[in-house]
């Protein structure tokens, strides 16, 4: 209601610039926790519909900063910035800052477009499963593991068993699958503008400049700049900021849920966790 009103107010005063609706999407894509949002469908979906449905704007422009995360969330935000480009017939552009790096990445090649900074690193496009052994930690502490299970593949990768073949072997399938579809995505939005490098989809990753050449993305620029140049100087950007929940807080996470202990030794692990894949990348 709001927008359509200043929208019309615009009209009536005689100023016509073009308004370009910004959704940020920043961060580790998962579910988040008390400190952290998360990037995910459920968080990102309001902002992404109230861009789209900004029916004057020419375009929708997003900017990305993500080290990857959850394939899950990430195919269905891309999914989902498909479906509204569809249904509203319009472009968008994708602005890379600092990384759009597997899942992160993955969200990027939802775009018509791909702007980057040449000092952007983008790409690692593949799979990783990380997890800690702790069968000599246990022993050290003389703590004796109980578990019993009914299936045989119930306790797969339990960190205080041993690894064996079988378990490694299941985990490789997976990954597999995971990054067949995550190839075929790329493939299918990038199409004959990706060059054959040999190591485009083996999970290194490049900077913004390399990846322009290697057809990961399109060119070299800055919203601002990008924005006045395809729809006139007076192209205002306007961000889509998601709504403010308990306390203030961005949406995204149980409030309620976070404030248990046991959610708060969850919520350390997983920062740490999107720590290290930040940090991947120097940053």
């Amino acid at each position: 209601m709001f927008q359509m009103l200043a929208d019309k107010t615009r009209a009536l005063l005689g100023r016509s610039a073009p308004v370009i609706p910004v959704v940020r999407l920043q961060g580790v894509i998962d579910n988040g926790g008390i400190a952290r949002p998360g990037l995910n469908l459920a968080n990102v979906a309001q902002p992404l519909e109230r861009a789209f449905r900004m029916k004057q704007a020419p375009a929708v422009a997003l900017v990305i900063n993500s080290p990857g995360g959850s394939p899950v969330q990430s195919r269905l935000i891309a999914k989902r910035i498909r479906d509204l480009a569809g249904l509203h017939d319009k472009k968008v552009l994708v602005f890379v800052e600092d990384v759009a790096a597997s899942g992160g990445y993955m969200i990027a090649v939802a775009g018509d477009e791909i702007i980057v900074d040449p000092s952007s690193i983008v790409g690692s496009i593949g799979v990783i499963f990380a997890g800690f052994g702790m069968t000599g930690l246990i022993e050290k502490l003389g703590v004796e593991r109980r578990v019993y299970t009914a299936g045989s593949n119930k306790s797969q990768l339990d960190p205080f068993r041993p690894e064996n073949a079988e378990d490694i072997a299941h985990i490789k399938t997976l990954q597999a699958e995971i990054h067949d579809v995550f190839i075929a995505l790329v493939k299918e939005r990038r199409g004959a503008r990706l060059t054959d490098h040999p190591d485009l989809f083996t999970g290194q990753f490049w900077t913004g400049r390399s990846a322009v050449a290697l057809g990961l993305a399109d060119r070299e620029g800055d919203l601002r700049s990008v924005l006045k140049e395809k729809f006139g100087d007076k192209a205002e950007p306007r961000l889509i900021n998601p709504p403010r929940g308990f306390l203030g807080r961005r949406s995204g996470g149980g409030i309620a849920a976070s404030l248990l202990p046991a959610t708060y030794a969850d919520d350390l692990m997983a920062s740490v966790e999107a720590r290290a894949l930040w940090a991947r990348y120097g940053l």
